[in-house]
């Protein structure tokens, strides 16, 4: 599929893109207004199914998940490429069953980005179409394009989660997350948005002095819960134990996702700021979503978000708890471009298909691992920046088979990318000026074209080849690492 940037018109968008100052203006403006209100009655519509869902039995969920299904083949059929799997396969899109999804092929990443022009109903040229672009378990970035109007849909799941961690809607969220933040005139690097109530500080930025401007302004915000890269707040836990800087009392909780989140770094971080820390998982393509119950940390998947399926090596269910496997997802969110059974590359451990802590008939997942490890960078001054913070979600590797940052001292460090055939300087030049935007004064990036990335033993991506000695960076223990499961490919 030729990629194509485009910006979908949405109100997510325009409001996330247009100026800084302009949003300031009308931030306490927007701040009396109710968020439930802000964010739009598509979300609050599926916020009231998303949370009526989890009293659910299980006729309940498979009678949803089947009209929903078929609705979804119903719609993919009318692309090009869903019509010759459905036809080979010999379904009937009207009468397709859970049972059936077995007989479909699964959508490897390679299909993606060989037939994804094929894969959409619709025009790309659509004004309500955003292009997504993910980075992949084996260093391959995928292109896709998901309607803009799903944003809504897919906070209410995370707003449900939170919830029941006794998060309420409007409460500030402490974020930190990839987003450039310029410092003001204190040298605060910190933004807010009114609409999502995100006090956003920056993750690029992280010597002592900035955590310590960072932990003053928290104490500011009233009761709020952390929401950011495990790596992220983990670092901010070892600034205040090695500063012996008390946790900020309004914290109530700690939303961790994005990246793996290890036991060793959830234990440390539950005891640095004295509450309870909650796991997520997702995927850039929308396919699973799960989060933890308020009385276990297993994943609890949720039922109306899409349909997971746990395989073995050979592609058959796994039923019997205790069995590792790969997350293949069939998306209820996307509909523009359908991902139906979908190889995430991610592995978990079925746990149950019932909580029996909370009573949820959802399935349990335990163990997820998934290709966002906590890979880092260094800057120049030795504090580390998450991989995950400088990974992009548009067209700047576009034209790029696999890339990897290669570094050996701070500061400094070798893009390494395998072009495709359409590469050319303008696109060397987007990514360099990309990196700049985001890692500004802290990171020297020089690009160099290769012929080939290596990837592991069990074939999947090193986003940093890290040869920096004696940094200060959390590493698993073996049994938490992500192991050899040959089946992930």
């Amino acid at each position: 599929m030729a990629p194509l940037m485009k910006v979908a018109f949405s109100r997510k968008n325009l409001w996330e893109r247009s100026p800084r100052l302009l949003r300031a203006s009308f931030g306490s403006l927007l701040g009396l207004l109710p968020q439930s209100l802000l964010l739009g009655r598509h979300f609050r519509e599926h916020l009231a199914l998303v949370e009526s869902s989890q009293r659910w039995d299980e006729n309940r969920i498979r009678e949803y998940q089947t009209v929903r299904l078929r609705q979804l083949a119903a719609h993919a059929v009318s692309a090009p490429y869903w019509r010759r799997v459905f036809r080979d396969a010999c379904l009937d899109p009207a009468r397709l069953t859970l049972d059936d999804l077995g007989r479909l092929p699964r959508l490897t990443r390679d299909a993606v980005r060989d037939h994804g022009a094929d894969m959409c109903t619709s025009s790309i040229e659509r004004r309500d179409v955003d292009y997504v672009a993910t980075s992949g378990s084996t260093g391959a970035p995928v292109a896709f394009y998901i309607g803009a109007d799903r944003s809504p849909l897919e906070y209410s799941y995370l707003v449900a989660g939170w919830k029941r961690a006794g998060y309420e809607l409007g409460m500030p969220l402490v974020v930190f997350r990839g987003r450039p933040i310029a410092p003001d005139r204190a040298g605060l690097r910190h933004e807010y948005d009114p609409v999502l109530r995100y006090h956003s500080y920056s993750v690029y930025h992280t010597t002592d002095a900035d955590m310590a401007r960072y932990v003053a302004h928290i104490r500011t915000v009233g009761g709020c819960y952390v929401l950011g890269y495990p790596s992220a707040i983990y670092a901010l836990a070892r600034h205040l134990h090695r500063t012996k800087t008390p946790a900020p009392l309004n914290i109530r909780g700690i939303f961790a996702e994005s990246e793996t989140f290890y036991d060793a770094q959830r234990a440390f971080v539950e005891e640095v700021f004295g509450c309870r820390a909650w796991s997520a998982y997702g995927q850039t393509e929308k396919v699973v979503a799960a989060t933890e119950c308020e009385d276990s940390s297993r994943l609890h998947v949720w039922p109306t978000y899409g349909i997971c399926e746990l395989l073995d090596e050979q592609g058959a269910p796994i039923t019997t708890p205790g069995r590792r496997g790969e997350i293949v997802g069939t998306s209820f969110l996307n509909t523009f471009m359908p991902f139906i059974r979908y190889r995430t590359g991610d592995c978990a451990t079925l746990s149950a298909h019932r909580c029996s802590c909370c009573g949820r008939n959802h399935l349990l997942l335990d163990q997820v691992r998934g290709h966002r490890l906590q890979e880092m960078l260094v800057a120049g001054d030795g504090t580390l920046i998450p991989w995950t913070a400088v990974n992009m979600h548009d067209d700047t590797f576009a034209h790029v088979l696999r890339f990897q940052f290669r570094q050996h001292e701070p500061g400094v460090a070798i893009l390494r990318i395998v072009p495709d055939p359409h590469f050319t300087i303008l696109d060397q030049r987007r990514i360099a000026a990309r990196l700049r935007h985001r890692l500004s004064e802290r990171l020297q990036v020089r690009i160099e074209l290769a012929g080939s990335v290596p990837l592991t033993a069990n074939g999947k991506a090193v986003y940093v080849d890290q040869q920096v000695p004696d940094i200060d960076r959390f590493e698993p223990d073996d049994d938490e690492s992500l192991g050899e499961w040959t089946a992930v490919r």
